[in-house]
């Protein structure tokens, strides 16, 4: 499997000269279906146009093609976080607060190895969740091995898109 803090290293240039964020770089698959995963983000917005996605691919698949990181074939796939993003910076905990989050850990902190409730913030590397049905607990950076945001009313409120340009509209015939 390739070196994805490599791949990383090497995508991260071409997200910002588009003037992205890269919010995530994974990959996943076997050896006949491995596909790499970009998220990237506009600071401005957090969401990328169909637009956006093809830029970045190209740029990606540009680079790759001259250096070549990647041993095995794979399937490139650019897209936006989406609305249950993945939480992976720091900042991310902070931006974020407020809303409803499931937070894996790497080792269990008071018998609980997920924790599930509202982002209450971070201070330094240090997150805070108030756990439902439990308490505030804070946790390390350090100690969360995956973490996302999960579809609630609010959530759905707080990332409406800027735009609907280009969405289908529905219309009624008239009849004579």
């Amino acid at each position: 499997m390739a070196d994805i803090a490599r791949l990383t290293h090497l995508i991260e240039p071409e997200a910002k000269a588009l003037g992205f964020d890269l919010v995530r770089v994974k990959m996943f698959g076997g050896k006949d279906d491995l596909t790499l995963q970009v998220m990237a983000e506009r600071p401005d917005t957090r969401q990328l146009t169909i637009d956006d996605c093809a830029d970045l691919s190209r740029r990606i698949s540009d680079l790759f093609d001259e250096v070549d990181p990647i041993e095995d074939a794979y399937r490139l796939e650019v897209s936006s976080p989406g609305i249950d993003r993945p939480l992976t910076r720091l900042k991310d905990f902070a931006d974020w607060a407020g809303h409803e989050a499931r937070i894996q850990l790497t080792a269990p902190v008071d018998g609980r190895k997920q924790l599930t409730g509202d982002l209450a913030g971070i201070e330094g590397d240090r997150i805070t969740i108030d756990v439902k049905k439990h308490m505030k607990m804070t946790i390390g950076f350090d100690q969360v091995a995956d973490a996302k945001l999960l579809i609630t009313d609010k959530l759905l409120a707080a990332t409406a898109p800027l735009s609907t340009e280009g969405a289908e509209e529905e219309f009624e015939e008239e009849e004579n």
